[in-house]
């Protein structure tokens, strides 16, 4: 269940979400119409996983990188003046060039996943008033802790609290 609080003053927003951060609730969203340092520094910093499909992309590509020129050598050899077949500093430049290219198609589709792009489904609406002078605080909680999380929202000053499914 997703709770959300409408607050007229920024400092109200971030007394909610240190007063959440403080119950022990992890998803706590804030929104607000221009960038406020305060409310950012309460979300708490937030890693990207993009990160994690850029290595995987990375790896992908070193290994891909030199399991093709490997395969090809082994499967259709030509032997040059004695030199062997498998030269690893040859495959050093394939392997780079591969480890560059799946790293960034990686992160590129990590983004577009992560972002859920494209969207088949329509986006979950906020309140449009954000946009212009209010801020918001979302909690998403399970609905036992529905009544105390509300009561969360209003003690920090809410002008408006609205609960959703």
């Amino acid at each position: 269940m997703r709770i959300l609080g409408v607050y007229d003053e920024p400092a109200k927003a971030a007394v909610a979400v240190a007063t959440a951060r403080d119950a022990g609730l992890e998803e706590v969203d804030s929104y607000s119409p221009a960038p406020d340092h305060t409310l950012e520094q309460l979300s708490g910093p937030r890693v990207s996983p993009v990160r994690r499909f850029t290595l995987i992309g990375a790896l992908l590509g070193l290994a891909t990188g030199f399991a093709l020129p490997i395969y090809t050598v082994s499967a259709w050899p030509l032997i040059v003046g004695g030199k062997p077949l498998i030269a690893i500093p040859a495959f050093v430049v394939i392997a780079f060039e591969l480890t560059i290219l799946f790293g960034a198609i990686g992160g590129m589709l990590g983004f577009l996943v992560l972002a859920r792009l494209p969207r088949f489904t329509p986006a979950r609406r906020t309140d449009p008033r954000f946009s212009n002078d209010h801020f918001g605080v979302e909690i998403v909680c399970g609905k036992k802790d529905g009544a105390f999380v509300r009561s969360l929202l209003e003690s920090a000053g809410a002008i408006e609290v609205r609960a959703d499914a």
